[in-house]
């Protein structure tokens, strides 16, 4: 398994009661971890049945804050250094109000020839990985067609290819038809160009979207669950109530939760099922924490599977 991060970041998580815009706030406690979608992925996905690669790029300035991840989980680091800091996402949780406040500061700017080289080194990877991971967004100085690109190669490959991201990045990949993509409801209304009122116009969406080739589709939901579209049939998983510490992470556990059982030869149910527990266990938890298997199981027993019918 491998996972390509080109966006990479750093999530400073403030624990912020009763925060208010304008005024002095008191901070109770603070965390700093390492993040972005991908490393994410790789983050929930480590410790498995299978090895995991981070790939991407990295700043060179806070690589630390990764470099302790990858070894604490025992991630493989082929990860390209940059000149420079990867970004910071400073979220402010008020716990007591349930409202996080975001602060995305800005990122690096790819040099000239960085992509290139490191679409080989991707390219190099699949000689011994036969899943990918492409999740996030894109950074200045990297095409909006990067996606697409590694897609297309990898698939050439023989490689299962998943992206999750936004806007025109997933616009071009979804048309190199990648075998999983993971839009929410919004990102998908954005790719079709119309909007989504209601639950059966997201069902109709993601079935034009798994009808033009790719295999898996998943439109999370947030607290509603998540809609399952694959050959078998189209699945509603809605997740058991749970005490939320952070939201951040959630839909990047849901994709890890997908994979595992998918490359384990789970049925769509059962991936549902897995996914959607994945992600629910992870609200309670700050930072790319997976929750442990029993308590996954726990969840999936708690999740409400509906059929909609076929794909």
């Amino acid at each position: 398994m491998v996972t390509v991060s080109l966006n990479s970041a750093i999530d400073h998580t403030l624990d912020c009661p009763g925060f208010t815009a304008g005024a002095v706030n008191r901070v109770v406690s603070e965390t700093r971890t390492a993040g972005g979608k991908a490393i994410n992925v790789a983050a929930f996905l480590s410790g498995g049945a299978s090895p995991v690669t981070a790939t991407g790029f990295l700043g060179r300035d806070n690589a630390q804050v990764f470099e302790a991840l990858f070894r604490e989980r025992g991630i493989q680091d082929r990860c390209m250094r940059l000149p420079g800091s990867s970004r910071v996402n400073i979220k402010v949780v008020d716990r007591a109000g349930g409202a996080v406040t975001d602060l995305n500061l800005p990122g690096l700017r790819v040099p000239d020839g960085a992509m290139e080289l490191l679409t080989e080194k991707v390219e190099g990877l699949a000689d011994d990985n036969g899943c990918f991971v492409l999740a996030g967004s894109l950074p200045a100085g990297v095409p909006e067609d990067a996606y697409a690109t590694l897609t297309a190669r990898l698939r050439a490959r023989g490689a299962l290819v998943a992206v999750d991201t936004s806007g025109a990045p997933l616009r071009h990949a979804v048309a190199a038809r990648p075998d999983f993509v993971k839009p929410n409801a919004h990102e998908l209304s954005e790719l079709l160009g119309r909007p989504l009122p209601d639950r059966a116009e997201v069902v109709r969406a993601a079935r034009e979207l798994h009808a033009t080739g790719i295999a898996l589709v998943v439109v999370s939901l947030g607290a509603d669950g998540a809609i399952f579209v694959a050959r078998e049939g189209v699945l509603l998983a809605v997740p058991p109530r749970v005490e939320v510490a952070s939201t951040v992470g959630a839909g990047d556990a849901m994709v890890s939760g997908v994979l595992a059982a998918r490359l384990a030869g789970s049925d769509l149910e059962t991936c549902a099922r897995r996914a959607t527990a994945f992600a629910a266990g992870k609200l309670a938890r700050v930072g790319p924490v997976a929750p442990p298997p029993e308590r996954v199981e726990e969840l999936m027993r708690g999740v409400a599977i509906h059929s909609l019918g076929s794909a």
